[in-house]
């Protein structure tokens, strides 16, 4: 088990409520960090698993004008739908908090403290501008060729190679809204968030905690600190948004990048607070002196913000706050070989594959094939065959062989020997090393679950009396740690009185259990998905994860 005994916050990246949740995002950042938090409660942790929706990103304003409905409407809708799909993939966090009035206190409050111990700048900028609109692009307003990998790439950072691309950096501008319309640059005194000036106390921050993260965001990080460190917006001549309280930026929203910080400890203030903690101040879990185990999931085009510019605006703050301990970051997951689409109805809602595949199975796939390191892909027929051979069947065979051999052995504890609970410990310590965030692998831990039911398998069906007790307790070894992904069946194997908690020594004599069967099918057409016409935004239309 884990023995760093802090309490423990697991951030999700925030999703754009500009749509629903397809299975790219599930498979990014949702499954992995539900799986981490899992596995740190029932290692005795303290654990708030938590997210909150990024209803001021401006893609909430294009997908709204797109749409045609307004972006008030489409965040309440989106938000619902989020959440729907959320609680069908059984993740464990509290929920999604209201942006309220209380969100947005929080933020001004986070952002005010900031301005008042003069961390910010004002700058005299270039911001591209479209001419028959009459307004600033930025972010999701804006698209164009990102200029350090000449990608395709919306405002801000450009997804493809993670480089962020600020005010007039942006190749062939043009409006996302329109893209005739003309397109100049114009001066604009805002306020900004100078990153250099952090750049000793990132550098150290980075030696340290980098080597854990994994391979592309490590080289981001390298490449960003290899050049000189951008000003990030503060604030913006925008009209969706938080409205910035500043004298000198008047009629300026916050930058919605801005508010991550601040987003978080609402949200993770809020999940406390469902689980019957008093009401209180909303940065109290996130104080270095409550000395918090801080851990990101995100998706890799993130890494600037949540990486760099949150870093920062937690570091602006002095020593009033933690840092964060690990930032866990994946790749895109590709649809039968192509990116998710929604423009092109080339994509698998989450809500849709969930209503016909049991979970448990759907959270096993995706994890053993999630884009941890590298882009991966989704194919249904893919899906069925892995998750038949590699899980169901296995599975439902060793259930059948200890169903066989618990009717032979009775009631009756059983006693184990030092070589079941050498093995049992073996196993139990390589499934730790996947779920710790020092190096968590959800992929691994789901190739680990597999191979071990296949050894299990063999040894049930040669097992002899005397070995029964080693059997039970290896397999209940396996049960407990595969339950932050199969979490059906672990729920269903605790209901009958099993312990799947990960924090006990290994036991001198175990009862034997029966195990839950898992739903099996051999008809592919029982696993294809609704592929109608979506609301859900694909990563080339901002993405939800970020």
């Amino acid at each position: 088990m884990t023995t760093d005994g802090r309490p423990a916050i697991i951030v999700a990246a925030t999703p754009t409520p500009n749509g629903d949740l397809h299975v790219g995002h599930l498979a990014g950042p949702y499954l992995a960090a539900d799986v981490c938090a899992r596995y740190l409660r029932a290692s005795g942790r303290e654990v708030i698993y938590t997210t909150c929706t990024d209803d001021s990103q401006s893609y909430v304003v294009t997908t709204a004008r797109r749409r045609g409905v307004p972006p008030e409407q489409l965040c309440r809708t989106s938000a619902a739908q989020i959440q729907q799909c959320l609680d069908a993939l059984g993740v464990s966090m509290a929920g999604l908090p209201p942006i309220d009035e209380r969100y947005r206190q929080t933020v001004l409050s986070f952002v005010g403290a900031l301005h008042d111990a003069g961390r910010f700048r004002l700058r005299t900028v270039r911001l591209p501008y479209a001419v028959r609109a009459g307004a600033f692009l930025y972010d999701g307003l804006l698209s164009g060729v990102c200029p350090v990998c000449l990608a395709g790439s919306s405002g801000g950072a450009c997804e493809d190679c993670g480089h962020p691309n600020n005010f007039d950096e942006l190749l062939d501008a043009r409006s996302t809204l329109d893209p005739e319309d003309p397109v100049e640059y114009r001066e604009q005194d805002i306020l900004v968030l100078p990153l250099e000036e952090y750049r000793d106390r990132l550098t150290d921050y980075f030696a340290a905690r980098t080597p854990s993260w994994r391979p592309r965001a490590r080289r981001l990080i390298a490449e960003l600190l290899a050049r000189p460190l951008p000003d990030v917006p503060v604030t913006v001549p925008g009209t969706w948004g938080i409205p910035a309280p500043f004298a000198e930026t008047p009629g300026q929203v916050l930058y919605p990048w801005i508010e991550a910080m601040p987003a978080v400890m609402h949200s993770t203030s809020w999940s406390a607070e469902r689980t019957g903690e008093p009401e209180g101040a909303a940065d109290r879990h996130w104080l270095a002196g409550a000395e918090p185990l801080l851990v990101y999931f995100h998706g890799f085009d993130n890494v600037f913000h949540w990486g760099l510019v949150d870093l920062v605006m937690l570091m602006a703050h002095g020593d009033r706050y933690a840092l964060p301990s690990y930032n866990v970051s994946n790749e895109f997951y590709d649809l039968d070989g192509e990116k998710f689409s929604t423009g092109r109805n080339h994509l698998v809602r989450g809500i849709d594959l969930l209503s016909k595949v049991p979970r448990d199975l759907v959270r096993f796939y995706l994890a053993l094939s999630g884009p941890e390191c590298q882009r991966t892909n989704y194919t249904e027929a893919d899906m069925h065959e892995v998750v038949t051979r590699r899980l169901c069947e296995p599975w439902n065979r060793l259930a059948a062989a200890t169903d066989r051999l618990s009717a032979r052995a009775g009631s009756a504890a059983l006693p184990t020997g030092p070589a079941g609970r050498r093995r049992a410990a073996s196993v139990a310590e390589r499934l730790r090393q996947c779920y710790e965030p020092a190096n968590f692998s959800a992929g691994l831990a789901a190739q680990t679950v597999s191979s071990q039911l296949v050894r299990l398998c063999a040894q049930a069906e040669s097992a002899d009396p005397g070995s029964l007790g080693d059997l039970y307790l290896e397999v209940r070894t396996l049960l407990a740690h595969a339950a932050p992904i199969l979490v059906d069946a672990a729920a269903e194997l605790t209901a009958t009185g099993q312990d799947l908690s990960l924090t006990g020594a290994a036991d001198q004599e175990i009862t034997p259990f029966r195990m839950p069967r898992l739903p099996t099918t051999t008809d592919s057409a029982h696993w294809q998905a609704d592929r109608r016409p979506a609301a859900s935004p694909a990563h080339d239309e901002a993405g939800n994860d970020r």
